[in-house]
């Protein structure tokens, strides 16, 4: 197929992918394109029979699919193009796209290019869960897919293995289709979400052991139990026909390892700068691809400022020479983002770093360069804990030597 050509292509279309289009249009940007490998945009909320979503965003309270709905609503009222059954297969320098679909494959010239490609799920075997390979063991997301786009009901007494928000999610989920998890597993000694949703498990008759370690998977044909070590080292076996292996997400990241871009260690996803531009300039990142992982609510509004840094850029091109890297020198601290401080006074920067902790810790966040103290405030947090510190002290008009982030 011949070449083609758009202004803004836009990698993914969920939450993030579909806000920025909306506000790009918004703003005036013309030839804006959605590429979507689904054959519905939307991404993961079309999976999410349930509430909450849209309260900030659209000051509406709505299930999943009605608010993946009405997202692809407003973009296309926005004069959107949305591409569905598109997937792009490789990133090249200077905006220019490898793209698949039905029909055949064709390259596509863009002026700017947005990845939102989301976030997904470890799997078993990244979880390193022992046991048997029987049939019934699913992520929350294959739950949700099969439960609200399929109407199937894959097991009854299922296994949730995990405590993180998705995981409070897979329980209305299995709740929805009639199903009961008989126990949730929990490596640590409480709950990842925050202690507010500690007792919901409870009201809905879920036990949760904590301290399990050793977790495995026993069945030869279908699950039959999930067996495990508890925190004083006694076995336990819980009969079960399904397991849900719920959270530990990582950026949907194959396309950018693939390609000329840097990836950070750290979260996995792009090395991104104060603006969200990526190590190639004419690539822009937004969403939960720069981190795993974030509310519906947290990408919307985080992509519509990403739609006003990449208007500005098109307008005046934001520039910056050079750049220092932001990074951890702590193992406590996990990952940040951005990664990279560019000089630059053009307008509408962050004006937040965000970090999460690879353990609990209380101490003092300090930001340093060059031996010299640059910012400092004390921070109390946990894994899993969003946690913003500012970014202002940090972009000093002599700052050449990289930054590092330590708890003293």
């Amino acid at each position: 197929m011949a070449e083609q050509h758009c202004n803004i292509a836009i990698v993914g279309g969920g939450t993030a992918g579909l806000a920025l289009a909306t506000e790009l249009r918004r703003l005036g940007v013309s030839g804006v394109t959605v590429l979507e490998r689904e054959l519905e945009a939307g991404g993961v909320p079309r999976h999410c029979g349930h509430y909450p979503f849209g309260l900030r965003e659209l000051k509406r309270v709505l299930k999943g699919p009605d608010y993946a709905r009405k997202l692809v609503q407003n973009a296309r009222a926005a004069g959107v193009d949305i591409r569905c059954d598109t997937t792009v297969t490789a990133l090249h320098p200077q905006a220019r796209l490898s793209v698949n679909t039905s029909e055949g494959s064709y390259e596509l010239q863009a002026t700017r290019v947005v990845l939102c490609m989301g976030v997904r799920e470890s799997s078993r075997a990244q979880r390193f869960i022992g046991g048997q390979r029987p049939m019934g063991v699913l992520t929350t997301g294959a739950l949700q897919s099969m439960v609200y786009l399929n109407h199937q009901r894959p097991f009854r007494r299922p296994v949730i293995i995990g405590s993180e928000l998705v995981s409070f999610s897979a329980i209305m989920t299995c709740r929805h289709m009639g199903m009961r998890p008989q126990a949730i597993l929990e490596e640590n000694d409480r709950v990842t979400v925050r202690q507010f949703m500690r007792p919901f498990p409870a009201l809905t008759g879920v036990p949760i052991r904590f301290n399990t370690s050793n977790i495995r998977i026993l069945g030869e044909k279908t699950v039959e139990a999930v067996a495990y070590t508890d925190g004083e080292g006694q076995g336990h076996q819980i009969a079960a026909d399904g397991v849900i292996i719920s959270g530990r997400f990582r950026p949907e990241s194959a396309l950018l390892y693939a390609s000329h871009l840097e990836v950070d260690q750290g979260t996995g996803g792009p090395s991104i700068d104060q603006y969200g531009r990526a190590s190639d300039p004419s690539y822009f990142c937004t969403g939960n691809l720069l981190r795993p992982v974030e509310t519906s609510s947290w990408c919307w509004h985080e992509a519509v400022e990403t739609a006003g840094r990449i208007a500005q850029d098109i307008a005046t091109p934001i520039g910056g020479e050079g750049h220092v890297p932001l990074c951890s020198a702590d193992p406590d601290i996990r990952f940040v983002v951005p990664q990279r401080l560019v000089k630059s006074n053009a307008p509408n920067a962050m004006t937040q770093m965000q970090l999460r902790l690879s353990q609990p810790v209380s101490g003092h966040l300090t930001a340093l360069s060059d031996g010299k103290t640059l910012w400092g405030d004390y921070m109390s947090s946990r894994p899993e804990r969003r946690i913003l510190a500012p970014l202002k002290p940090l972009l000093k008009p002599d700052l050449n030597a990289p930054v590092e982030l330590r708890v003293l």
